[in-house]
């Protein structure tokens, strides 16, 4: 019986919860689970710390794999980019590129997060050309859901992945990004090039990209790579 150390992204979350379990009846083994977000992940491992499986976008682990810190990847899902309200309040109309222009410039607040979709957003609203008029009504959060600021009515529309904002309660989800200006974000497994229990991190990530696991990570609002 293994102990496997897991450092992952929230975006995968929802699915994972319901597949760990699983993996450690079926197998034994035991999965410690570190939940940090991606701009903390690149800096900790980075910086030396070691874990056994490393759960973050494709590109990152590209970055890491460069870096000599990740020895394999392996793609488990893919992700777009919603929109969502607070509970009862009107949806805005985000089925063009002006439309969610549109909606953005309406709104009086705006939260998105520091991960993949926020790196993105900032970029779109950028090439819409309208940066200067969103800037002042900004918010980024950083180690909790952009819904969960949507919420509490902080912000008026918030953005992230689509399988971060189904778990948020208190929210309704408005619908993915127009497919001319979303974008799909591939979430993976890396194996840590010092990973303590590599042959145990192997069989879960196996197991995450199993047949078997397929409807769980839909139902979590994620297409399986």
């Amino acid at each position: 019986m293994a102990k496997i150390k897991v450092m992952a992204s929230a975006a995968f979350k929802e699915a994972y919860l319901e597949l760990v379990p699983q993996f450690e009846r079926a197998t034994g083994h035991k999965v410690n689970n570190l939940w940090v977000p991606s701009v903390q992940m690149m800096s900790r491992l980075k910086g030396g710390e070691t874990v056994d499986v490393v759960i973050l976008s494709a590109a990152s682990l590209d970055e890491l794999t460069n870096a000599g810190i990740i020895a394999s990847r392996v793609d488990l899902a893919r992700s777009g980019v919603g929109m969502a309200v607070r509970s009862g309040a009107p949806k805005p109309d985000i089925s063009s590129a002006e439309a969610l222009k549109r909606a953005v410039l309406a709104a009086k607040s705006v939260v998105y997060s520091t991960g993949p979709s926020g790196i993105y957003l900032a970029g779109l609203f950028q090439r819409m050309g309208i940066e200067d008029q969103v800037k002042p009504k900004l918010k980024q959060v950083q180690g909790e859901p952009a819904g969960a600021s949507v919420a509490r009515g902080e912000a008026e529309i918030g953005f992230q992945q689509m399988s971060e904002l189904l778990p948020v309660p208190g929210i309704d989800i408005v619908g993915p990004l127009p497919p001319d200006v979303q974008q799909i974000t591939t979430f993976s497994a890396g194996l840590h090039a010092r990973a303590q229990e590599p042959e145990a991190a192997k069989a879960l990530v196996k197991f995450l990209t199993a047949p078997a696991a397929e409807p769980i990570i839909r139902k979590k609002g994620m297409e399986p790579a």
